[in-house]
């Protein structure tokens, strides 16, 4: 039987958090959490940290004035999260059963998480429902491109190439080493339309949808062509 991808991201949780908090390491500092931060909304009353992780987000999100609370499926994770000399309170909790009433959030986030959860409709279900009318959900996701294709090589006109289906849902894992550091990323291929269907079956209205060129620093990333082939996909969506 495959591991679910919960149990996955609690086995790589200490080298997560490792990778997470090397300052400046990864895409986070220098392309995603711009990007996502352009797309979302003034903070309220509570933000919601959907698959906080080791609690960077949360952390970078109370800098700007919200009032975050976390949620994570990892105890070591969560555990992490709120014992960091930043705390992020926490809970811990599967997002497709979330531990929070309805209607108590203005905000949910998921930044990088919800391509990595088993179940993605239940996600999205439990995210618009602790949303309050007029609240929004924003994702962070590897763009699906990213996830069904490769370059050939990491020159800069390298053909991208998609030699599977796009169409077909698959589980994946990215073994990256970077400055000493190794981290395996365990996720879920989904094609763009499985998000746009989860948010309609939930009720959700899509606001808003990026895919921007990275043009970060080339150690963070040994691949050039990421300036014509969208790396990740941003996605806010409103409860009416």
């Amino acid at each position: 039987m495959t591991e679910s991808l919960r149990q996955a991201w609690e086995d790589e949780a200490a080298a997560w958090a490792a990778w997470a908090r090397a300052p400046g390491h990864d895409m986070f500092w220098h392309h995603t959490w711009p990007e996502l931060a352009a797309v979302l909304p003034a903070p309220g009353e509570l933000t919601l940290d959907l698959g906080c992780g080791e609690g960077r987000l949360g952390r970078e999100l109370t800098r700007r004035g919200h009032r975050v609370v976390g949620v994570d499926t990892s105890p070591t994770l969560a555990q992490l999260a709120v014992t960091h000399e930043q705390p992020v309170p926490t809970l811990l909790g599967d997002v497709a059963h979330l531990p929070v009433r309805a209607g108590v959030a203005d905000l949910a986030v998921a930044c990088l998480s919800f391509h990595d959860v088993d179940d993605l409709p239940g996600a999205v279900r439990d995210a618009a429902a602790a949303l309050r009318p007029g609240g929004r959900l924003c994702l962070a996701i590897v763009h699906p491109i990213n996830s069904a294709g490769a370059f050939t090589d990491d020159s800069a006109d390298a053909p991208f190439v998609i030699r599977g289906s796009y169409l077909d849902e698959f589980r994946y894992s990215d073994r990256i080493e970077r400055e000493e550091l190794t981290m395996t990323f365990h996720s879920a291929h989904r094609p763009l339309e499985a998000y746009v269907d989860a948010f309609e079956d939930a009720g959700l209205l899509l606001e808003a949808l990026r895919e921007p060129a990275f043009h970060g620093p080339a150690e963070v990333s040994a691949f050039q062509g990421w300036s014509r082939v969208p790396l990740f996909c941003f996605l806010r969506a409103r409860k009416p």
